[in-house]
């Protein structure tokens, strides 16, 4: 049955991993998923991991596997197409990451769905909102046959969950696949900024900064901002690569984006132009990037930093 005849009720969210706490971007995505029916998470956590964190007002079930089925274990499908039997969930839900997208990509070829990715809006007559064309035009769409697979980004609600009773957890009768084996997780170093896909505010570099990042950092800690960059900065060296923001890089939505150095190719636009407030810092009046900033200062990013960095300080106290 489609979404358009029989309105929303079931909520399946697939959370593929669960840490001690939530992400911010797994917040939002159950709490989106609370508004639109009743809750149900499949984790390929281990159900001792994922109960804690998940005890949360409006989740009442929590679906697991026989041991931990994490990615890219291709059992996460068959984990997931369970779960979606079990809950009868009419909408199916995950972030916006690479691994989300895979396992729901290969439920929907399953369920003879289709999957909405990167969707920014999600009404409760099933209609998803999501930008195309680099950010110049959007859509809005529904499942026509099927349940609505979607992936949601970041950044598109404020995160209201309320802490509630541990969730009734269910483990199914899937396994881990065979031959395929978790040698070794590892924790990557903390840098003591927010992740970049996630993160509500961005200062990015560009060729500008001409390899000295020092004020786009301390502008960057004064924001508790991520820092992401243009292809010209990472391809010389100045930031590693998976900072990089656009069509080939990272795709960020955050509430503010500091354009520092950056001129503002379709391909860079087309990986931020969807966050709320674009701030541009640039010494070239006619530089692209001036077209789709909410504000701009002409000028040179080692004048206008400080000044910001200044200002920002002076309002802290």
């Amino acid at each position: 049955m489609s979404m358009a005849t029989s309105g929303i009720s079931q909520v399946l969210v697939l959370l593929d991993r669960v840490n001690e706490s939530l992400t911010g971007a797994q917040a939002e995505l159950l709490t989106i998923a609370e508004r639109l029916g009743d809750v149900s998470v499949v984790s390929g956590a281990s159900a001792e991991a994922a109960a804690g964190p998940l005890s949360i007002k409006g989740v009442r079930e929590v679906y697991v596997g026989e041991g931990e089925i994490l990615p890219p274990d291709v059992a996460l499908v068959d984990l997931l197409e369970t779960a979606v039997k079990e809950s009868g969930a009419s909408v199916i839900l995950g972030t916006d990451t690479p691994d989300a997208v895979d396992a729901l990509a290969r439920l929907a070829v399953r369920l003879d769905a289709g999957l909405i990715t990167s969707a920014t809006g999600l009404d409760t007559d099933g209609t998803v909102t999501k930008s195309v064309l680099a950010g110049e035009r959007t859509t809005v769409s529904r499942a026509a046959e099927g349940p609505l697979i979607a992936t949601v980004k970041p950044n598109i609600v404020e995160a209201l969950l309320e802490g509630g009773a541990a969730p009734e957890v269910t483990a199914l009768p899937v396994k881990p696949a065979p031959g395929f084996e978790v040698l070794e997780t590892a924790e990557l170093p903390k840098s003591g900024r927010p992740p970049l896909a996630e993160a509500r505010v961005v200062v990015a570099a560009g060729r500008g900064v001409d390899g000295d990042l020092t004020l786009v950092e301390e502008l960057a800690d004064e924001l508790g901002a991520a820092i992401g960059a243009s292809r010209a900065a990472t391809d010389a060296g100045w930031v590693h690569h998976s900072a990089q923001v656009g069509q080939t890089g990272v795709t960020v939505s955050p509430q503010l984006y500091i354009s520092v150095g950056i001129s503002g190719a379709i391909q860079q636009k087309a990986g931020m132009q969807t966050a709320d407030v674009i701030v541009a810092i640039n010494k070239d009046e006619d530089a692209p990037v001036f077209e789709i900033a909410d504000y701009g200062v002409v000028g040179d990013l080692n004048d206008v930093l400080p000044q910001m960095v200044e200002e920002l300080r002076a309002r802290k106290g």
